[in-house]
């Protein structure tokens, strides 16, 4: 799950330098931010689908 989450942190900073929405010299502070809200989604995601279950 980890990977996932990593690849498409990636995928997403890629896209976002692209379309010019994120500079390649702030990627480093970005990234984080994007890793994070990813994963936080993915988590909670996975979370309220074992109580659904329940």
């Amino acid at each position: 799950m980890d990977e996932q989450i990593l690849r498409a942190t990636k995928e997403i900073v890629v896209k976002f330098i692209e379309l010019g929405r994120l500079s390649p010299a702030t990627v480093h502070e970005s990234i984080r931010d994007i890793h994070a809200t990813i994963r936080e989604t993915v988590k909670g995601s996975m979370d309220t689908d074992t109580k659904d279950q329940e």
